[in-house]
């Protein structure tokens, strides 16, 4: 699972980065608003644990600019203010989740397994591109032409590719996210399994493809119709 850490105190950032990555999350860090809006903009996260006090731009306008955009990524505020005001005003702009420094660790690992929970409870059961889809809770992908279950692993591939249609993932992002950051295997695996399945695509008769982008990963597109 993979996260985004906003935090502008470094010591603080390096120590929840540890624990975070303890705790078998793959995490990004960064220490401005600026640079959160961006990471947030232009990756896939599972959550994003978001200080308000930060420079450039503070917590609360990067969480306004994230939901206007329509990017419902889990949420979870940070800061020292305890005051009744700035967890309504987080709350009413889209934050999940609230969390007052100074906190346990215990249970700031508690509120981010809830709430990236919750995200899963509210998406599609069943992802959709073209003539193919996969069902979240049985793990099986079909078309008109048939149906085959995935295994756990071919399963997490297929719904990145189909919950980022037309966008290119790299082959780092899917051993971090379905292998694990500290796992031993080897980055050639995602070539194996992307193989698997594409295999799989073709006995359906589906329309989607798996495109290879040399030196950047890998894109599930609809395909090429003569």
């Amino acid at each position: 699972m993979r996260l985004l850490l906003a935090e502008d105190e470094v010591e603080l950032s390096r120590a929840l980065v540890a624990v975070l990555k303890h705790n078998n999350y793959s995490v990004d860090a960064v220490y401005n608003g600026k640079d959160a809006l961006d990471y947030i903009q232009n990756g896939t996260y599972d959550g994003v644990i978001l200080d308000i006090m930060m420079p450039e731009m503070d917590g609360l306008s990067v969480l306004k600019e994230v939901r206007s955009s329509g990017n419902a990524v889990p949420v979870l505020l940070l800061t020292a203010k305890a005051e009744v005001d700035d967890k309504v005003e987080g709350l009413d702009l889209g934050a999940d989740d609230y969390l007052t420094k100074p906190f346990v660790m215990k249970e700031l690992l508690a509120r981010i397994r809830a709430m990236t929970r919750r995200q899963s409870v509210v998406t599609d059961n069943v992802l959709h591109l073209g003539n193919l889809s996969l069902d979240r809770t049985t793990f099986i992908m079909a078309t008109k032409e048939g149906e085959v279950r995935l295994a756990n692993k071919e399963f997490q591939m297929m719904e990145m590719f189909l919950a980022n249609p037309g966008q290119i993932i790299p082959s780092d992002r899917f051993m971090e996210k379905i292998w694990g950051y500290d796992s031993d295997t080897e980055a050639s695996v995602v070539w194996v399994y992307v193989s698997n399945l594409r295999k799989k695509l073709s006995t359906l008769m589906a329309d989607v493809t798996i495109k290879a982008i040399r030196n950047q990963g890998y894109a599930m597109e609809l395909a090429d119709r003569e």
